[in-house]
């Protein structure tokens, strides 16, 4: 049999036997009665546990193609800060002409907003904020060829990624940035950071400009982010390969290398052209220095940013964390790429309520996600032992090598992961993956339909959902369903119609940004195709909805302007105010958000408030 027909056999067995609208799979008795798509009517089977049908408190917003924001009615939103606006005094306002410069960009916001967390000091008020990248048309659309050409374009480019930190204040419902707060602060590609964990001063960490392997440089491709515990913002190094290359276009790629996506030609930054670090034929241990969890006190402007390699080096979408039965700290991560896997890293020492817990993340179990047909599933440690390695920083450093090697299920790109604050369980977005049972990942493994992740060439994406053994999150045994399928029923009557839940006025794709609150309310935003024409019509642009996690109900609150991406969510205090990044509006030339007119779209971050100034949820 051919691999082709191989893999078409599998689908229809999965269609056939799990995954139909039609068909009811039974899931453990730790799931509950829960059908596989949530056929079976979930919302009786809760509501008559007492819950009500569903905890919206708003009207569902249409989709649509405008380019500002939609929120529900008796809402509004201001935009609190945009890329390149000062953080300080001695700053300069955004130039539409020039787009600013390398100096003016040090000292004002990042571009590409991505994770937020919120963090307080008495009653000030502390926004931490992932710069992502750069978009070259946008950020160089003062040149013709919309790429940086002089070393001060490079220095910008630089300057424009990493980490936002600014103070806010509320006036009379508006928040504002607070301008030379003492935390204000810019973390950058050029910002010296601090390596721990089992690969600090490995070999493999070592260059000519840090012979310790202890100092990496700067930290960027920030995605996702998390919060510890005690207080400390987690940013995620996410796509850190497509900024280096080769001066000699000859030099062969290691197979380490290629498994992280590292090329002789880089993404169109030409970082290498000003900085020999990043020319992969001299320092071929430089891209070894990226692709962690940074921990950031964002409270302490003086701090050293550590990046924790005991959690493994990937393509960190975020890091949720939670304390365990055990004490144990626990931190859930996708690699956000097709075909790739799911983390869990559990500290070697528990938390201590208001003791010392900065070193917590240095140390620990590492471990990889399989998941089983019959909708159970296992953590497998990656230690020398299961995967052969020779030791535990080989593993941190090549981590997507040590899950192949013990054979962990391949995944449609895991993106954002989320830990209900209300119960045990845990909830991973999976994006599109056009690969799926087309071809293997960048390592080779196989990527064959199957229950987690059923339809071959997935373009609609799907938020998996498992509950450790025990309620305990530091069991290697765990039970899983798909709390949603995205699709489109007006289109496809197939598996591409996604599940029960979806419906003509809920229509998504590519759920990416997930946050569940404490009244188990799941923010979903979204990452996709936005052309609503074809497969995906009706859906619009990206949007941010709300499932209700027991009851299975989605509704859409808020539609963003055209081509961006729906990013970070933080609330306020008194959860009377929801930031919300909006991410490269109109990047591919067909928006202008937030200022409208001609003027250049700007990433950025709005604030979000019910009219009567009432909690949101």
């Amino acid at each position: 049999m051919s691999q082709d027909n191989k893999k078409e056999t599998d689908f229809s067995r999965i269609a056939k036997h799990a995954i139909s609208r039609r068909s009811l799979l039974q899931a453990s008795t730790s799931l509950g009665t829960a059908a596989f798509f949530a056929e079976s009517d979930v919302t009786s089977a809760h509501a008559s546990a007492g819950h009500g049908a569903n905890n919206f408190s708003f009207e569902s917003v249409q989709a649509n193609t405008k380019d500002t924001v939609s929120v529900p009615k008796n809402f509004q939103w201001h935009v609190l800060i945009r890329w390149g606006d000062p953080l300080w005094s001695d700053g300069v306002e955004f130039n539409q002409s020039s787009r600013g410069t390398a100096s003016s960009q040090n000292l004002s916001f990042g571009d590409n907003n991505d994770g937020i967390e919120l963090f307080s000091r008495g009653d000030r008020t502390i926004l931490a904020v992932n710069n992502e990248s750069v978009n070259l048309s946008i950020m160089y659309g003062n040149r013709v060829s919309n790429v940086p050409k002089t070393a001060d374009d490079i220095q910008k480019g630089k300057a424009a990624v990493g980490l936002s930190i600014l103070e806010i204040s509320e006036t009379n419902g508006r928040w504002a940035v607070v301008q030379d707060s003492e935390y204000n602060r810019r973390i950058t590609a050029n910002t010296i950071t601090e390596m721990t964990g089992p690969a600090r001063g490995h070999a493999l960490l070592k260059t000519d400009a840090d012979p310790e392997g202890n100092n990496p440089i700067g930290t960027w491709s920030n995605c996702g982010s998390g919060r510890t515990p005690w207080g400390t913002y987690l940013t995620c190094e996410e796509h850190f390969n497509r900024y280096f290359s080769s001066k000699t276009p000859s030099y062969r790629l290691n197979e380490a290398m290629k498994r992280y996506g590292i090329q002789t030609n880089d993404r169109g930054y030409s970082w290498g052209k000003y900085d020999e670090r990043f020319d992969i034929s001299k320092h071929p241990n430089e891209p070894n220095r990226f692709g962690y969890v940074v921990e950031v006190d964002a409270l302490d402007p003086h701090s050293t940013p550590k990046k924790r390699s005991a959690l493994g080096r990937l393509k960190h979408e975020n890091a949720a964390v939670t304390v365990s039965k055990t004490g144990h700290v626990v931190v859930y991560m996708g690699d956000d790429e097709g075909g790739e896997f799911l983390y869990r890293f559990i500290s070697e020492k528990k938390f201590l309520q208001n003791g010392d817990n900065s070193k917590l993340l240095e140390s620990g179990n590492l471990y990889v996600a399989q998941f089983h047909d019959n909708m159970r599933g296992e953590w497998i440690e990656l230690s020398p032992e299961t995967t052969g390695m020779r030791s535990q920083a080989e593993i941190c450093v090549f981590t997507r090598q040590a899950a192949s090697a013990v054979k962990a299920t391949t995944m449609d790109r895991p993106e954002w992961v989320a830990i209900n604050p209300n119960k045990a369980e845990v909830y991973c977005c999976l994006s599109y993956n056009k690969s799926r049972g087309k071809m293997p990942n960048a390592g080779g493994d196989e990527t064959p339909v199957n229950w987690p992740n059923p339809r071959v060439g997935n373009i609609y994406g799907q938020i998996v959902r498992w509950i450790p053994a025990n309620s305990d999150h530091t069991a290697n045994d765990f039970t899983w369903d798909l709390f949603v399928l995205a699709g489109n029923p007006s289109v496809h009557s197939d598996l591409n119609a996604g599940s029960k839940n979806i419906n003509a006025s809920n229509l998504f794709n590519s759920p990416d940004g997930i946050t569940i609150d404490d009244n188990h309310l799941m923010w979903i935003r979204t990452d996709g195709n936005y052309t609503n024409k074809g497969n995906f019509a009706g859906m619009g642009n990206n949007q941010m909805l709300v499932a209700d996690t027991i009851t299975g109900e989605i509704q859409r609150f808020l539609v963003g302007p055209r081509e961006c991406e729906i990013s970070g969510l933080a609330w306020s205090i008194d959860k009377k105010t929801l930031f919300l990044g909006i991410q490269h509006p109109g990047y591919k030339g067909g928006g202008h958000f937030p200022d409208g007119g001609n003027n250049v779209p700007r990433s950025s971050i709005i604030a979000i408030k019910r009219d009567d100034n009432q909690e949101i949820y």
